[in-house]
């Protein structure tokens, strides 16, 4: 059994919050550097050089990348031969994302309730899902998500008749009524299988896997290569105003579904996709 002093989860999603909304990760870097040379459209290459030019200050001013800070969202993976000490986790976590926010002058954005909407004024709480798994490691994925992409999220609970090609057709047309209004370039999250809950989370899961990383499975894989060429030939583009990248990738997630169902969830996220993990 090891040991952890719940103090350290502080610490280390403070460093998380700041460092996610601060600068965009590798992966995300690698996707815009070849977005720009594969974008037909002058207007949109000259976006996208824009978009690149705002990382390029942020990153020398210590500055966010977008003012929409986003809604804290964790992903915690804690093996089953730890035990913490000093607290619970969530307060941990929670303490974290007060501290990181505030310190990092990262704007506050969460309301208390949805309906009073009053601001907690230091963008706590965050939300966290748990995942109970073998060995002695705490792993934290940080995920700040804006709104803007966020509320163009969708579920659709199909029919097994709808099969595959129903699958395709539901994520392009999310993303065709997203148009505008998700910031693209876009990631695309996709969940299908398990409930209505179920793929909603494995869509927003799915956007913390590095972008060009495919799933392990061989006719997932393909299809995610399929939906970002469709989702590419729409012509939305950079900013909306027109292109050939409108999507960065689309990373499907999979789960054991009901007989009588075929749930599937849409996780849109802008360009800046903010996600980082760290290893206890």
């Amino acid at each position: 059994m090891r040991e952890i002093d719940v103090a350290v989860i502080t610490d280390v999603v403070r460093e998380m919050c700041i460092d996610a909304n601060y600068q965009l990760s590798a992966d995300m870097q690698a996707v815009l550097n070849g977005a720009v040379v594969k974008e037909k459209s002058e207007l949109g290459k000259k976006i996208l050089s824009q978009l690149q030019e705002n990382l390029h200050i942020a990153a020398k001013d210590q500055i966010p990348i977008c003012q929409d800070t986003g809604m804290a969202v964790f992903f915690v993976k804690v093996g089953q031969d730890v035990h913490f000490k000093g607290g619970t986790v969530t307060d941990a976590i929670n303490e974290g994302v007060r501290r990181g926010y505030k310190e990092g002058y990262l704007r506050k954005s969460v309301v208390g309730d949805p309906l009073i909407r009053k601001n907690t004024e230091d963008n706590t709480p965050a939300v966290i899902h748990y995942d109970i798994v073998s060995g002695d490691r705490v792993q934290i994925t940080c995920a700040p998500k804006g709104f803007g992409s966020e509320n163009m999220s969708r579920v659709f609970m199909l029919k097994p008749a709808d099969g595959e090609e129903g699958v395709k057709n539901a994520i392009v047309q999310a993303v065709k009524d997203a148009g505008p209004n998700a910031c693209p370039p876009m990631v695309v999250g996709v969940g299908i299988g398990g409930t209505f809950e179920k793929c909603a989370l494995m869509a927003k899961e799915a956007l913390t896997r590095q972008a060009g990383k495919h799933s392990d499975i061989p006719y997932i894989s393909e299809m995610e290569n399929e939906v970002l060429d469709r989702i590419n030939r729409t012509g939305i583009g950079p900013g909306g105003l027109g292109g050939s990248v409108t999507a960065f990738a689309v990373n499907i997630n999979t789960y054991a579904t009901h007989i009588a169902g075929l749930p599937v969830a849409v996780n849109i996220c802008c360009h800046v996709n903010r996600h980082v993990t760290k290893i206890i």
